[in-house]
C-alpha cells in the first residue's frame, strides 16, 4: 500500500504545535538562503522615511503647524512609517505561500503524517517574526535621525504588541491571497494597496488637511485609528476610542484572513 493511501492519524494539539515549528524552521531557512525578500521590506519603509523627512520635511512641517521644524514632523511621521513596516511582510507572505502551492511542494505534504495546518501557521509565524525585525531596525533608524518618543516601557510594549497583531493579521490575509493567486507574480501585486494604505490615512499628513471625500475615507479605513493608538502610546497625543477601534479592526483582519485562508487551502488539498 502506498504512503498517499494512508490515513494520518489525527494530530494532538502537542503534535500540531511541533508541525507549526517544523514548518516555521523551514520559512526561517528560505528566507536566510534568500534574503533579498527580506531586504525589499525593510528598504521600502526606510526610503519613505529617509524621503518624507529630508524631502518633504520642512514643508510638511510646516503645513501640519510644526512651525516648519523638520524635528517635530519627524515625530509625527515615524508612527506612520512603523506602521507600514508591519504591513510590509504581506507581499513577501503571499508570494512563499504562493510559490509553495504552486511547486508542488504541498502535494508531497499530504502524503506526510503531519498537521495540514502548520504549513499555513507556519507561513504566518515566520512573516510575523520578519516583519519584527524589520520593525526593530525602522524604529532604530528613526531613532537615529531624530525621533523622540516619550513612551515609558509599558507603552513601548503596548505599541509593540498592537503592531504584531496587526503583522499577525496580515500575514493571514496575505496568505489567503498567496494561495487565491494562480502566479506567484499576481500573488506579489495582490497585497500591494493595503501596504501603501496607511498612506491614505493619518501617516503622513492629518486627514482634516485633505479633500472631503479623501478626507471621509482616511478617517475612517482601518488603518487611521491604528495610527492614532501607536501615535498616542509613543508621543502621549489623545488616543481616545482609537485604542479599541484599532484592536477590532486588527481582530477583523485576522479572523478574515484565518478563515478566508484556511477555506482556500482544505479546498485546494482535498482536491
Amino acid at each position: 500500500m502506498s504512503t498517499a493511501t494512508l490515513a494520518p492519524a489525527k494530530p494532538t494539539r502537542s503534535y500540531a504545535l511541533r508541525d507549526s515549528l517544523t514548518m516555521l524552521r523551514r520559512n526561517i531557512k528560505h528566507m536566510q538562503r534568500y534574503p533579498s525578500m527580506t531586504i525589499s521590506i525593510l528598504v521600502m519603509p526606510l526610503l519613505m522615511l529617509l524621503l518624507f523627512v529630508y524631502v518633504f520635511g520642512g514643508a510638511l512641517g510646516a503645513g501640519i503647524g510644526a512651525g516648519g521644524d523638520r524635528g517635530d514632523y519627524i515625530n509625527y511621521l515615524v508612527p506612520g512609517i512603523i506602521l507600514m513596516a508591519a504591513t510590509s511582510g504581506a507581499v513577501a507572505t503571499a508570494v512563499s505561500v504562493c510559490t509553495d502551492m504552486t511547486e508542488g511542494i504541498v502535494n508531497r505534504f499530504r502524503t506526510m503524517s503531519i498537521s495540514r495546518g502548520s504549513i499555513l501557521t507556519g507561513h504566518v509565524m515566520g512573516s510575523v517574526l520578519q516583519v519584527a525585525a524589520v520593525l526593530v531596525l525602522v524604529t532604530g533608524v528613526s531613532l537615529a535621525i531624530g525621533f523622540r518618543p516619550d513612551a515609558s516601557v509599558v507603552e513601548w510594549a503596548a505599541a509593540a504588541g498592537l503592531l504584531l497583531f496587526l503583522a499577525f493579521g496580515m500575514a493571514w490575509l496575505s496568505a489567503a491571497m498567496g494561495m487565491g493567486a494562480k502566479t506567484v507574480e499576481s500573488a506579489s501585486n495582490a497585497p500591494l494597496p493595503l501596504t501603501f494604505l496607511p498612506f491614505l490615512g493619518s501617516a503622513v499628513v492629518p486627514p482634516e488637511s485633505m479633500p472631503t471625500a479623501l478626507r471621509w475615507f482616511a478617517e475612517y479605513q482601518p488603518f487611521t485609528p491604528i495610527n492614532e493608538t501607536l501615535r498616542g502610546l509613543l508621543l502621549g497625543t489623545d488616543i481616545g476610542n482609537a485604542g479599541w477601534i484599532a484592536l477590532a479592526w486588527c481582530t477583523a483582519l485576522a479572523a478574515l484572513g484565518y478563515f478566508w485562508s484556511r477555506a482556500v487551502f482544505n479546498r485546494e488539498v482535498t482536491r
